[in-house]
């Protein structure tokens, strides 16, 4: 049996909002973070750019993930975030084009330099610690991440994320995790804990990965999208602990519906004019991996007032798990969303 180690979810933008970060931790996650948001935005104030780095009094600790590739916009906003975050985790992981066209998140990789002295002066302005979430490097001619991994475990930084990809493989291919584990060896003699991401779906990946890297945590993303439940499973399975699964013994269909259901109550205790921004791509998440997904789904995304998606789509689970049909296209759940899809909530 592999050792216990904590299980992070990801930084995920338009996914982990707070409802989802404080339902990720009731289904087994020991770390959440904020969404990945621009220092730019939140250095000028944008009130958009804040509500993304909300917090509960329940999320503790608060880690709110920033990334720029303007040294000054990200240390002021490293200032400004430590008077109320428990760690600040910065990006020079996200390989999307409208964030490295600006020189930042992955493309940081290449410029080891300046994301090493864009580190120092964080840790410096910071209040609190400081955490790096880094790809491999570029591309495969321009692997960095020795390199960087080590000069950011001498700053003192609390700990170092790799995902095992570069940012020229974005999504693709197969996560490199010998490569984590020698990142995991270079900086053990600073004591810097090494969390490893990339390709880890269930526990038989999970304990793989970690047999593999010897990593002192493992970070899901694209696993944890739709299924929360993804953190307990692994918990349960590998006998890491007894963990009282909140949606009881139920397969996966009820494991979703019973996180739907918790993630729409936790966007009603939160409130607020930014609480349910995320909730239809939460809704169309929940539907994934399961038969009769693909063809429920046109249905919710015409449903153009995201508040009334959850009749149709509990019926759908309620008709799937209770195994009245064979796949959530139950069609009255379909003759709902049908019918719902043109009226405008009561916001009155």
């Amino acid at each position: 049996m592999v050792e216990q180690v904590p299980l992070f979810l990801a930084p995920m933008s338009g996914v982990t909002d707070v409802a989802y970060r404080l339902l990720a931790r009731e289904a087994g996650a020991d770390f959440t973070s904020t969404e990945f948001t621009a220092a730019s935005g939140l250095s000028r104030h944008d009130a958009r750019s804040w509500a993304k780095v909300e917090t509960h009094s329940r999320e503790s600790p608060f880690i709110p993930q920033i990334f720029g590739g303007i040294e000054d916009e990200m240390v002021e906003t490293t200032r400004l975030l430590s008077k109320n975050a428990d760690i600040i985790d910065l990006n020079f992981g996200c390989p999307a084009p409208k964030v490295t066209k600006t020189c930042a998140g992955a493309a940081m990789m290449g410029d080891p330099d300046n994301l090493v002295s864009m580190v120092e002066r964080c840790i410096e302005a910071s209040e609190v610690p400081i955490s790096v979430k880094m790809r491999l490097g570029t591309g495969q001619a321009n692997i960095t991440v020795l390199e960087i991994a080590e000069r950011c475990a001498q700053l003192g930084v609390l700990r170092i994320c790799v995902h095992g990809r570069t940012l020229s493989q974005k999504y693709r291919g197969v996560a490199d995790w010998d490569l984590i584990r020698q990142v995991v060896e270079i900086t053990e003699q600073y004591n810097t804990p090494v969390i490893a991401n990339g390709d880890v779906v269930d526990a038989k990946s999970a304990a793989r990965c970690l047999e593999v890297t010897g990593a002192a945590g493992l970070m899901i993303g694209r696993g944890a999208i739709g299924d929360p439940c993804i953190f307990g499973r692994i918990k349960s399975e590998l006998g890491w602990e007894e963990f009282e699964a909140p949606w009881g013994d139920g397969n996966e269909a009820v494991q979703k519906h019973w996180a739907w259901n918790r993630y729409v109550e936790l966007v009603d205790e939160i409130g607020g004019p930014h609480a349910a921004r995320n909730m239809k791509q939460h809704a169309i998440s929940f539907t994934k991996g399961l038969p009769g997904g693909r063809e429920l789904r046109p249905h919710l995304h015409a449903i153009k007032d995201f508040r009334l998606l959850g009749e149709p789509l509990n019926l759908a689970f309620e008709a799937y798990s209770s195994r009245t049909h064979n796949t959530l296209a139950y069609p009255d759940a379909i003759s709902l969303a049908e019918s719902l899809k043109n009226i405008e909530f009561n916001r009155k």
